[in-house]
C-alpha cells in the first residue's frame, strides 16, 4: 500500500486504496459525453488510470479506440475491448503518441508532487502533434463543507467524511461508500489546486489550458504550450 493510502472492504484493494469490486459497481456519470464532445470522432485515446474500465466501455461504444493503463492487474482484468497496459502512470513511456491523452479521477491532485509532475510529463510525452490532454480536476469545494454525502439514483451512498491537512499543501481525505450489502472506505492524500496553481502545474509540463469544458471547470482540455 502506498504511504498515506488505505482501503477497506470486500475484495482486492489496489496500492492507492481503491477497492476493485467497489469500482466495478459505481455508476458512470456524464463524463463519456463530455469527453466525446471535446475530441475528434474515432480518436485513439490513451486512458491513464483506467481502473476497471468504467469510462473505457462507454468510450468504446462511442467509436473510440482505447489504450487503457493502470498499475493494478486486478483492475485491468475487468477491462474489456481495449488494449491494456499494466504500469505506473508517472513512469510510462510507450514510444508512441495518441490523439487524446486522458487523466481522470482527480489524479492531477496526487499528494506526491514528484508523482504529479511525472503524470503530467507522461501526458505531454504521449500527446500527438495537434492532439490534446483531457484532465478531470476536483471541484472547487471538494475539501470544504464536510462531511457531505450523495445518494446515487442506483441506491448507494458516497460520503466524503473528512479532509485534514497532513503537510503543507496536502490533505488526507477519508471517503465511505455504502451499499445495501457492503461498505468500502478509502483514505488517500490529495493536493488541492486553485485554478492558478493548476495552470502553473500544466505549464511545468509544457501544457496550457485550451478550454474548460464544464462550467464548474472540473473537466479541462489542455494542449501543447
Amino acid at each position: 500500500m502506498r504511504a498515506g493510502h488505505q482501503g477497506t472492504g470486500p475484495g482486492a484493494i489496489t496500492p492507492d486504496g481503491c477497492a476493485v469490486e467497489l469500482y466495478s459497481r459505481l455508476r458512470i456519470g456524464p463524463e463519456p459525453d463530455i469527453i466525446a464532445g471535446a475530441v475528434p470522432a474515432g480518436a485513439h485515446i490513451l486512458e491513464l488510470g483506467c481502473g476497471v474500465g468504467r469510462m473505457t466501455r462507454p468510450l468504446l461504444e462511442r467509436g473510440f479506440t482505447i489504450t487503457a493503463v493502470d498499475e493494478s492487474p486486478d483492475m485491468l482484468e475487468r477491462v474489456r475491448g481495449a488494449r491494456t497496459i499494466c504500469g505506473t502512470i508517472e513512469d510510462l513511456d510507450l514510444g508512441e503518441t495518441f490523439d487524446v491523452v486522458m487523466l481522470a479521477s482527480f489524479l492531477v491532485h496526487h499528494g506526491d508532487l514528484k508523482v504529479r509532475r511525472g503524470m503530467l510529463r507522461t501526458c505531454a510525452r504521449h500527446m500527438a502533434e495537434g492532439g490534446s490532454v483531457l484532465i478531470q480536476r476536483e471541484g472547487e469545494d471538494y475539501h470544504s463543507a464536510l462531511p457531505r454525502e450523495r445518494v446515487d439514483p442506483s441506491g448507494y451512498t458516497v460520503r466524503i467524511v473528512s479532509s485534514e491537512p497532513v503537510e503543507e499543501g496536502v490533505n488526507s481525505v477519508y471517503v465511505e461508500y455504502e451499499f445495501p450489502d457492503a461498505t468500502w472506505t478509502q483514505t488517500f492524500q490529495a493536493r488541492p489546486l486553485t485554478k492558478e496553481q493548476f495552470e502553473e502545474a500544466l505549464a511545468e509540463a509544457g501544457l496550457k489550458v485550451d478550454r474548460y469544458l464544464t462550467e464548474d471547470r472540473i473537466w479541462v482540455r489542455a494542449v501543447a504550450a
